[in-house]
């Protein structure tokens, strides 16, 4: 099997510095997991690593699509698998734990967006019925009131998946070594809000207003982008969108650290810990 590493961890806990760190000493090259860097324009909101930052270490899956393009994780799996097979020792670092998982498991993922346009479906009834007519055992337990739960059953339907068919059981694809980088909750809050002050300071609310004005149909659904989206269109003052972001932001570092230790389980690393670079490096070294 081949090897691979990963560096995850909540906002803010030190990921970027640690793998630079990291790929310096040992040679890697980093293959980017964090689904909003992957796009331009992105930058300040999403702490996108700055050329003098990365010091020279080559970086995959980063800043290359235009705001609004779409890429599921159906195309990071497949771009992700391509990269790993192209570069001797891959290191993946992000918080994006399902492309994460997507990559480096036997997840069988399908194009859903490239199927029809949303003018070409038919009525939920209809796609209701096609699903009664092709996987029985599945509508039994779909919620039937949720038209996205409905659609997204119909286009597995398209692809040839018969959803009570699959195996929940996920394998590894590779032989891989995945750090997550804990950190005390209050201190890991106190870096949330120094890191939105420089945000703010670098020219975040502009950014978000470049966005929207040459890019109007961009994601903007993400914690932080949202909020000043608000902001700017006189919905929110600028203490409301704070106190939000960080609020949801917290929330997300929960939910995020949950979803590593059941569905990863990772080995879990001290953030603040004095000696973090030499303890990974040691244990990349008997990987």
């Amino acid at each position: 099997m081949k090897k691979v590493i990963a560096i995850t961890g909540p906002t803010a806990s030190g990921k970027t510095s640690l793998s630079i760190k990291i790929a310096k000493k040992i040679n890697l090259e980093i293959i980017n997991c964090d689904s909003l860097q992957m796009y331009q324009k992105y930058d300040i909101g999403t702490a996108k690593i700055t050329l003098e930052e990365a010091q020279g270490i080559k970086h995959h899956l980063l800043d290359f699509l235009a705001p609004g393009t779409n890429y599921s994780i159906y195309h990071f799996q497949k771009d992700a698998r391509k990269k790993i097979e192209e570069t001797s020792l891959p290191l993946f670092v992000g918080g994006s734990g399902l492309y994460l998982k997507s990559a480096l498991f036997d997840y069988e993922l399908t194009p859903k967006s490239l199927f029809l346009p949303p003018t070409s479906l038919p009525a939920i009834e209809n796609m209701i019925d096609f699903i009664k007519q092709k996987d029985p055992q599945l509508i039994a337990n779909l919620d039937l009131k949720n038209p996205r739960r409905i659609l997204s059953a119909y286009q597995d339907l398209l692809a040839g998946t018969l959803r009570s068919q699959k195996n929940k059981k996920h394998n590894p694809l590779y032989s891989s070594l995945i750090f997550y980088l804990d950190i005390d909750r209050q201190i890991l809050k106190k870096r949330v809000i120094l890191r939105l002050e420089q945000m703010l300071k670098q020219g975040f609310i502009e950014e978000v207003n470049q966005i929207q004005t040459h890019f109007p149909n961009a994601n903007f659904n993400i914690i932080g982008y949202r909020e000043i989206k608000a902001l700017l269109k006189g919905k929110i003052t600028l203490d409301q969108a704070k106190t939000l972001i960080i609020q949801k932001t917290m929330q997300y570092a929960k939910r995020q650290k949950t979803w590593f230790k059941n569905q990863i389980k990772p080995i879990i690393l001290d953030a603040l810990s004095p000696d973090l670079e030499k303890t990974t490096i040691c244990l990349i070294n008997d990987f």
